[in-house]
C-alpha cells in the first residue's frame, strides 16, 4: 500500500468513519474516469482542484463537483486573494499527494479547503483516496467535517 493512500485510511479511520478506499482496474485521475469506474454521476465525484494563493504562497484547496470547473474570480473572492497555477512541487509538498490523486484529507500539512454545495445534493459522492487507481465512498456531510471546507459559490458548469 503506497504511503498517500496509508494517509487516506489513516484520516478516514481516525475520524471515526469505516471506509476502505476502493481500488478500481482502470485509473480515476480525471472526474469522468473516477465516474465510469464507481459506475456513479459525473458530479459524484469530489475533484481536488488546488491553486496557489498568490498572497500567502499556500496551496488552496478547492473540492468541486465532477461537473463543474473553478470559477478563478468566484475563487479567489472566496479565498480572500488572488490565486494562482499550483505547481506540482506546492502540491506536493503542502499534501504530500502527486497530481492524478489529490485527496481531499490525509494531508501533510494543513489545507484551506472549500466544497461545491453541488456536492451535498447527493447520499454519497467518490473522491480520490491518493493515488490514480483509488477512491473512496463517503457521505457529503462527512467529507465536509473531515476535511474543515468551507461550503462555498466558486464554481461554474464545465463546458
Amino acid at each position: 500500500m503506497s504511503k498517500s493512500l496509508k494517509r487516506v485510511s489513516k484520516a478516514l479511520a481516525e475520524a471515526g468513519l469505516n471506509i476502505t478506499p476502493l481500488e478500481m482496474e482502470a485509473e480515476t485521475r480525471t472526474a469522468q474516469q473516477a465516474a465510469d469506474a464507481a459506475g456513479c454521476a459525473l458530479d459524484q465525484i469530489a475533484k481536488s482542484v488546488i491553486f496557489a494563493g498568490q498572497s500567502s504562497g499556500q496551496a488552496i484547496l478547492f473540492i468541486t463537483a465532477g461537473g463543474n470547473q473553478v470559477d478563478s474570480d468566484k475563487a479567489s473572492t472566496v479565498a480572500g486573494e488572488p490565486l494562482g497555477k499550483a505547481d506540482a512541487a506546492l502540491i506536493r509538498a503542502q499534501t504530500g499527494f502527486a497530481i492524478g490523486g489529490v485527496s481531499p484529507v490525509g494531508h501533510l500539512n494543513p489545507i484551506r479547503a472549500f466544497i461545491d454545495p453541488r456536492l451535498l445534493e447527493f447520499d454519497e459522492i467518490f473522491a480520490a483516496a491518493g493515488t490514480p487507481r483509488h477512491i473512496f465512498p463517503i457521505a457529503p456531510d462527512k467529507l465536509l467535517a473531515i476535511s474543515g471546507a468551507q461550503v462555498s459559490d466558486f464554481t461554474r458548469l464545465s463546458k
